[in-house]
C-alpha cells in the first residue's frame, strides 16, 4: 500500500525548526561568551528557543511512536518534520506554553498532535505513544542537569549557568505536569487504554478542559507552593540550587528590574 508517509519530504526537517535551533545556538553562544550587551535578552532568547525546540521534540516523539505503532497518517500531516506550524493547534502547542513560561516560569504542556488511534492496536502501544512526549522532557531535563550533577560547571559563565538551571526547571515541571493522570494530559493517555469503557465515557467530556484545570489549580497559592516545593526537591537532587533556578528566571525576565543578588558582573 502506498501512503504519503513514504515520501521523503514528509520526514525532511523543516526550515522553521532549523531556524529555531539556529537562534537557540547563537543566543546560547552569546550568553556563554558575554558577547551580548544585554545578557538578559540573550538568556531570554536562548531559553525560549530551547523551550520551543523541546516542545517540537515532545510532539515529534508522539508522532514517531505512533508511526511505528501503526498510524501511517502522521507523515502526511507534517508531524515528522518538527515544524511547529503543522501541529493540530499551534496556539495550544507553542504559543500558550511560551506565555506560561514568561508569566510564571512553568513548563506547562501544550496541545498534542492528532493521532488516529483507530489505526493502532494493543493497549501497550497506546500507552507508549502517550508516554513518549513527556519522556522526551525527562531526557531533555537530564541533558540540562547533567553539568550540575557531574560537577562540570567550573569556569562556566554565571549567566549561562543560570539560564541552564531555569531551562532544567521548565523541563522538570513539563515532565511532572504531563504525567499527571488528568484527562487531556499525557499521563491520562498512558492509563486510558487500561480503563473500562464506562469510566472512559464518563471522563471523556472533561478532556478538553484538563489543561485549563491544571493552569487554574496552579494559581491557588497553597497548590502552587506545594508544587514548587516538589520541583525544588527534584532539582536539588540533581545538583541545582534554588538560587540557580531563581536567578535564571530573574535573568530571563530582562524587562523587569533584576535582583541585585542575581546581577551578572561585567
Amino acid at each position: 500500500m502506498t501512503t504519503a508517509t513514504t515520501r521523503h519530504s514528509d520526514r525532511r526537517i523543516s526550515p522553521v525548526f532549523v531556524g529555531i535551533v539556529a537562534v537557540t545556538a547563537v543566543t546560547g553562544w552569546a550568553a556563554w561568551t558575554g558577547f551580548a550587551e544585554q545578557p538578559g535578552l540573550a538568556v531570554f532568547l536562548f531559553v525560549t528557543g530551547a523551550w520551543i525546540v523541546s516542545l517540537c521534540l515532545h510532539e515529534y516523539a508522539h508522532a514517531r511512536t505512533a508511526l511505528h505503532s501503526g498510524d501511517i497518517s502522521v507523515g502526511a500531516k507534517g508531524y515528522l518534520t518538527l515544524n511547529p506550524l503543522k501541529y493540530t493547534h499551534a496556539l495550544l502547542s507553542i504559543v500558550l506554553p511560551v506565555i506560561f513560561v514568561i508569566m510564571g516560569g512553568i513548563g506547562l504542556p501544550g496541545g498534542a498532535v492528532f493521532i488516529e488511534r483507530g489505526r493502532i492496536h494493543g493497549r501497550w502501544r497506546h500507552s507508549l505513544i502517550s508516554a513518549a512526549g513527556p519522556l522526551t522532557n525527562v531526557l531533555f531535563a537530564i541533558v540540562c542537569t547533567a553539568p550540575f550533577w557531574l560537577d562540570a560547571l567550573d569556569g562556566v559563565p554565571q549567566d549561562f549557568r543560570y539560564a541552564l538551571a531555569f531551562l532544567a526547571l521548565l523541563q522538570v515541571t513539563a515532565a511532572l505536569l504531563n504525567f499527571l493522570p488528568i484527562p487531556g494530559l499525557d499521563g491520562y493517555g498512558v492509563i486510558e487504554p487500561w480503563l473500562s469503557y464506562r469510566i472512559k465515557r464518563q471522563v471523556e467530556p472533561f478532556a478538553p478542559f484538563g489543561l485549563l484545570f491544571v493552569f487554574a489549580l496552579l494559581w491557588v497559592p497553597a497548590v502552587n507552593s506545594a508544587f514548587f516545593d516538589v520541583i525544588d526537591t527534584l532539582l536539588k537532587s540533581l545538583g541545582i540550587s534554588e538560587i540557580d533556578s531563581y536567578c535564571g528566571q530573574d535573568l530571563y525576565r530582562f524587562w523587569q528590574e533584576s535582583n541585585e543578588y542575581c546581577q551578572i558582573s561585567p
